[in-house]
């Protein structure tokens, strides 16, 4: 199976111009910043996820590959080889979403990773995949009171209709973790609701998004995954505290630790980026086949 990761640097100069140009507005530093653990994530896929294929970086342009990547053990993706290009740029993560399936080279079966998410301990492959299933957690949710549940039910709504299966009271939920994907079915379900996701495309987050819920909703409704959770423990850093955050890296009591950003003063970032990364460093020590 391969692994697929979205990738952002929010500082790159050239990528600043280009959101520049499309938002016209100040950027959103949370979901744009990079807090330098990319290659903390890929030496965890080779130390603890050994089974793993090729790893596809997807980036916006040639400037945002980080210089250390391994050209020779991972395959770059840029935006513009997967997405139509009247669409670009886009600093969108749900829309480039809708099109990881159309990755050349692509395996059936991939896990698709933020860029936030991190293995830290053995991991084996039935933990995303048994039987040809890829294996996920589902919940059940009620009610659209935001607009992520309104989200939640869009994506719920739209593949149930693909597969002519009527609307429920209910929606189901993904579990938010690297995601185990079959390439076939996203193949399938966009063929069947191309038009619909087109329409829903936008270079900024606007609540007419789908995102990879579509893709997984399909699959459980289609019989093609299982609903069992995967360990992961989430960290925000706005309610955990650095520390916490550290202790857990170093002896995690999970498989996967998500770490999500927050709004916060520059001095604030730069102490939390240099704690997560000493822990980090002290975790996975050694390059990986990833790194130059």
């Amino acid at each position: 199976m391969d692994v697929v990761i979205t990738y952002v640097n929010g500082l790159d100069p050239l990528w600043l111009q280009d959101y520049s140009r499309t938002a016209g507005e100040n950027i959103l530093t949370k979901r744009y910043r990079d807090w330098g653990t990319l290659r903390f994530l890929l030496r965890g896929v080779e130390k603890y996820m050994p089974y793993t294929g090729k790893v596809h970086l997807v980036v916006a342009r040639e400037s945002q590959v980080p210089e250390w990547i391994d050209r020779d053990n991972v395959h770059v993706v840029l935006h513009k080889d997967i997405i139509p290009e009247e669409h670009l740029p886009t600093f969108n993560s749900s829309m480039i979403e809708m099109f990881l399936h159309r990755i050349d080279g692509l395996s059936e079966r991939y896990i698709y990773f933020n860029d936030d998410m991190f293995p830290l301990r053995p991991i084996p492959e039935e933990s995303f995949f048994v039987d040809g299933k890829a294996t996920i957690g589902f919940r059940k949710v009620f009610f659209k009171m935001s607009d992520y549940k309104k989200l939640v039910f869009m994506s719920d709504s739209l593949a149930r209709a693909a597969l002519g299966k009527k609307r429920s009271l209910y929606a189901i939920r993904p579990q938010h973790i690297c995601s185990p994907m079959l390439k076939s079915c996203c193949e399938e379900l966009y063929s069947k609701v191309e038009s619909q996701i087109m329409d829903s495309l936008s270079p900024l987050r606007e609540r007419k998004n789908y995102n990879q819920y579509l893709f997984l909703d399909y699959m459980l409704f289609s019989g093609k995954a299982i609903s069992r959770s995967l360990s992961v423990k989430h960290f925000s850093l706005g309610a955990s505290s650095i520390g916490k955050i550290s202790d857990f890296i170093s002896d995690p009591g999970r498989d996967f630790a998500c770490i999500n950003d927050v709004t916060m003063s520059e001095t604030r970032f730069l102490s939390c980026r240099d704690s997560i990364l000493e822990a980090f460093g002290r975790r996975f020590p050694d390059k990986s086949k990833y790194e130059k």
